[in-house]
């Protein structure tokens, strides 16, 4: 099923008209086709119509890895959805460092970006040209339309399932926005062609709960779609992490709701995997019991420089690293660890440290010598069994993006029990089940009292290199703080205060210039 979903993501390129700006056409609905009437006409569209918004979220552009971006103006190569946010959590937090000065990349080291940043315009314009291809996909599935179109109801339970799908992609679109830009416009799918309005922080996270809650029993059950696909606990998970961050988000504690939300994804009978280390290679398609939504790689189908190709290339460099021990024909010598991050692995029996430190310095004194800081091979072009990916050129990478999982999903349990006052005891035993896991399926690493400090610590060690980092810092309140600095925060080798204004990024400044419905977040 795996390679049947990845390979719908380029069939639509011969039928999509993409977008043909990233500014001016973001209140325009992107049209499938010459005539999206004849094309929506054919149920046989319908789940290639919806591979590509879920492509979106792996490729820039329906043309592979060399061809131009589907929103105009971006990169081909590094605007990728994912690899966007991933420099956006990571680069700018306490556990990665990229030696390249490629634009943009200095700014997110040193938490130094402008509106006018790479990454801030690219992720800003992939989350609106997301929104856009859901909003059409949504607009044309209507029930209305499907009964002109004289679809029988097999046909059109299916259809309804892809639209309930699409909707909670976009709801998760809307969900990025508001934990990297606060706020920005709410795009109406029927008012096309006007200028979109702003929304505040709150107005959209009510508008995400209230599209989550929608869709939920419109999905299929969890563990029951195709692989790839979303399904009921996708959407849990995406609530869970709007409640846990709701205090950071509109000032609210819905941490006894995160953990509502959590639970159920516990009671539905996912189970951690047993390797750790299979989550981030090759065949970690098997991993459906963990994996709650991935975002899908195959080095043949879904050629592209951002995702795992990116992780896997950039983490590898250095006099010591072959780059045939991960499968792939080189490194890119970018991405190493600060040493905050791996000051969290002190004990050698934790199997999550796979950090390389053979030739390479523990603290990060320099940007441009990938010898400052240990090396994170997390992902590689390596199966479970150690066989390479199935691009026979090492380029392009099969390893899935676990977006979801239920490691993360334990943690939040834990976490939001301990805001909430939940049960302290139970907090603990779902903690100390990814413990059990990192320490071979032993209780050596267990704890016996647990704090929030512990779990941030945790979520450090379990989650690194998994986009997540910016986010868990600013709600516990220690990202802009000057009581916690790593390497180049604010500038500064040895780190300095952030201003508030950096927990949350600016509005690419030709949006503003686009449409003067916006305005730009406080102090850029």
């Amino acid at each position: 099923m795996k390679t049947i979903f990845k390979t719908k993501f380029l069939i639509i390129s011969a039928t999509v008209l993409l977008l043909s700006s990233c500014v001016k056409d973001l209140d325009k609905s992107p049209k499938f086709g010459l005539n999206a009437a004849s094309v929506y006409k054919d149920f046989n569209n319908y789940k290639p119509l919806a591979a590509k918004i879920y492509g979106g979220l792996s490729l820039t552009g329906s043309n592979g890895a060399n061809g131009a971006a589907d929103v105009a103006g971006l990169d081909g190569g590094s605007s990728g959805y994912i690899r966007a946010l991933w420099n956006m959590q990571e680069l700018s937090s306490d556990e990665a460092v990229c030696g390249w000065n490629d634009p943009g990349i200095p700014d997110m080291n040193k938490n130094q970006w402008s509106a006018n940043n790479q990454f801030v315009i690219a992720m800003y314009y992939r989350i609106y040209y997301q929104i856009a291809l859901a909003n059409e996909f949504i607009r044309q599935t209507e029930g209305s339309l499907l009964d002109e179109r004289g679809f029988n109801a097999t046909q059109k339970n299916e259809i309804n399932t892809l639209q309930a799908e699409i909707r909670f992609l976009r709801a998760m679109n809307y969900y990025d926005l508001v934990d990297l830009y606060g706020k920005g416009p709410y795009i109406d799918p029927e008012k096309i062609g006007e200028l979109p309005k702003e929304r505040s922080r709150a107005d959209h996270f009510a508008y995400i709960e209230s599209e989550l809650k929608a869709v939920e029993n419109l999905m299929l059950a969890p563990k029951t779609n195709e692989y790839g696909r979303a399904d009921r606990a996708g959407v849990w998970m995406l609530l869970s992490k709007l409640y846990l961050n709701a205090k950071v988000y509109i000032n609210v504690d819905r941490s006894a709701d995160a953990a509502i939300y959590a639970k159920k994804i516990i009671d539905a009978g996912y189970l951690l995997e047993p390797n750790y280390r299979k989550l981030f290679l090759t065949d970690n398609n098997q991993c459906t019991n963990e994996i709650i939504f991935p975002i899908i790689s195959d080095g043949l189908r879904t050629q592209s420089y951002g995702l795992t190709t990116f992780l896997v290339h950039a983490s590898i460099g250095g006099s010591k690293m072959k780059a045939a021990d991960y499968g792939v024909n080189g490194g890119w010598a970018g991405l190493r660890a600060k040493q905050n991050l791996s000051n969290l692995f002190t004990d050698s029996l934790d199997r999550r440290d796979q950090l390389f430190k053979n030739g390479q310095l523990l603290e990060v004194k320099s940007l441009s010598l990938f010898s400052h800081g240990y090396a994170v091979p997390k992902f590689s072009n390596k199966s479970s069994t150690g066989v390479d990916g199935s691009d026979n050129s090492g380029n392009f990478i099969d390893t899935d993006f676990p977006l979801y999982r239920l490691g993360d999903v334990y943690l939040i349990y834990a976490e939001a029990l301990l805001r909430s006052g939940g049960s302290q005891s139970e907090a603990l035993i779902y903690f100390n089940k990814v413990r059990e896991r990192a320490y071979n399926q032993s209780s050596i690493g267990n704890l016996t009292s647990l704090n929030l400090d512990q779990i941030l610590d945790e979520r450090g060690r379990e989650l690194h290199w998994e986009a997540a980092r910016r986010t868990d810092l600013i709600r516990f309140g220690k990202y802009t703080s000057g009581s916690y600095l790593w390497p180049f925060k604010g500038g500064p080798v040895e780190g300095i205060a952030l201003d508030e204004i950096r927990n949350i990024f600016p509005i690419p400044q030709a949006e503003l210039t686009a449409n003067n419905n916006l305005t730009q977040n406080p102090g850029y």
